[in-house]
Formats: structure tokens, C-alpha cells, sequence
């Protein structure tokens, strides 16, 4: 097996498939993974027979988040650093949200923290019946302001406020309920149900998805400028450098309790 954190094919029909491929630490994201995911969407935008893109994980997991062992190790750098991490994962969910063919997230195991966000950027998403979903990053003393834009798109900001004020873990039918997933399936049924979409979606005219997408996006208002990005950037990145996040990685690393906690 490649040891490409992000792998890519492309089928004959114009159906992309990007696999996070890094399950020895449940697929969570560190600066390769972004680097991976950011020139897999170079790649298709170069492409004119794309049709759907497929976002999926190896292993049992999705995507478990960010690597906090890559998170300790930016926070150590300067603020300039700091700020590009935070850009490269902004940047990240901002290009699989605004991209122009319809996306599918197949959610199978771990979907924690930014997987929420890339997640939430996909036009459908799929998850099967074992599938666990949290918005965790407070615990570690960090934000997720990065990716709240496209986790209020899709569960509404009464959810966001209650599952990233609290970081509760939920199952796949809540995340139904609360519209950050469209179907659960057993988890033998994944691939197939994915499939089913996939063919669902090369039955419609493709300018006419793309425009379609589009103007969603539009009257939503659910595109974000360099201008409305940066702020969110700054955030993130500051944040990550804070006091609170240095006890909340240290008790991780540590497992045990954070000291704001009063249990």
C-alpha cells in the first residue's frame, strides 16, 4: 500500500474517489494530509470530465480529526506558522464546499472535529449505523471556527451551539436528525448506498448540476471570500497558541483531566 496520506483515482466515468489514508491514527489530519487533500483538488479542477467526487477513509475510520501530535508541534512555532496551518485547513474545506461537481462522504467510524467540517462541505453524505460524530475541539482547549460556516449550513446554528459547546459524541441517526447526514445504512451497505448516489447523480446533465450548485451556494450565502476567511484564520490560529490549549494538549497527552474542569 502506498503510504500517500491522501490517495486519488479517477474511473472512466469521471467519478473521483479521495481516500484519507493515514488509519494507523484513525485518518486524523496533520500537514501532509491537508498538503495531500489540497493537490488531489488541484488535480480534479484541472479536470473536464469530472462528474462526482467520492470522499471517503481507509480502515474503520472516516476521519478522526486533527492529529494533536501535529497540533502540539505547530503551536510551538511563531504566529506567521500558526496562521498557515489554520489557512491550509480553512482552505481545505472551503474548496471541497465550493467545488463545482457533487460531492459524497462516506462516513464509516470516526467522523470527530474537522471531519465534522469536510463533512458538512459535502453536498451528500452517507454514514453507516456504527458511525460516531463530535465536534470536540474545546476540550483540548482549541476552536473550530474554521469550520462553523459549513457545520451551520448544514445542521443549523441551535445544533452547532449545543454539540460544539458541549463536544458530546453522537451516533449516526442524531447526526440524520440534525441534517449533518442524509442516509444511514448498515455498515455492509456503505459502498453500495454510495454507489447508488453516484449513479443517481450521472443521470443529470453536468453544466446543469454544476449551475445548480452554484446558485445553491449563492442564495445561501454560503460561499466565503479571502476577505470573510481571514478573520476565521486569524482565530483559529491564535487560539491554538493560547494558555487554554497548552493545558488542554498536555491533558491529552497526559489523560487526564483538564484543570478548568470542576467534576
Amino acid at each position: 500500500m502506498t503510504e500517500e496520506p491522501v490517495l486519488l483515482t479517477v474511473d472512466a466515468r469521471g467519478v473521483a474517489t479521495v481516500t484519507f489514508n493515514r488509519p494507523e491514527v484513525n485518518n486524523a489530519y496533520n500537514g501532509a494530509l491537508l498538503d495531500g487533500l489540497l493537490r488531489a483538488l488541484d488535480a480534479l479542477e484541472r479536470r473536464a470530465d469530472l462528474r462526482a467526487v467520492v470522499l471517503r477513509g481507509n480502515g474503520r475510520h472516516f476521519q478522526a480529526g486533527a492529529d494533536l501530535a501535529w497540533v502540539r508541534g505547530v503551536r510551538d512555532q511563531d504566529a506567521a506558522a500558526n496562521e498557515r496551518a489554520s489557512l491550509v485547513t480553512a482552505e481545505a474545506v472551503r474548496r471541497l464546499n465550493e467545488a463545482p461537481c457533487p460531492t459524497v462522504a462516506l462516513i464509516r467510524g470516526a467522523c470527530i472535529g474537522g471531519g465534522t467540517g469536510i463533512a458538512a462541505a459535502c453536498d451528500v453524505v452517507v454514514a453507516a449505523e456504527g458511525a460516531f460524530f463530535a465536534i470536540s475541539e474545546t476540550r483540548w482547549g482549541l476552536m473550530a471556527g474554521i469550520i462553523i460556516p459549513q457545520l451551520v449550513d448544514a445542521m443549523g446554528v441551535r445544533q452547532v451551539r449545543r454539540y460544539a459547546l458541549t463536544g458530546e459524541r453522537f451516533g449516526a441517526q442524531e447526526a440524520r436528525r440534525i441534517g449533518l447526514v442524509h442516509e444511514v445504512v448498515p455498515d455492509d451497505r456503505l459502498e453500495a448506498e454510495g454507489a447508488r448516489i453516484v449513479d443517481a447523480i450521472l443521470l443529470n446533465a453536468p453544466d446543469a448540476t454544476a449551475q445548480t450548485k452554484r446558485r445553491s451556494l449563492l442564495v445561501a450565502r454560503s460561499t466565503l471570500s479571502a476577505d470573510a476567511l481571514d478573520p476565521l484564520v486569524r482565530e483559529h490560529a491564535a487560539k491554538r497558541q493560547s494558555d487554554e490549549a497548552a493545558e488542554g494538549l498536555a491533558s491529552f497527552a497526559e489523560k487526564r483531566k483538564p484543570a478548568w474542569y470542576r467534576g
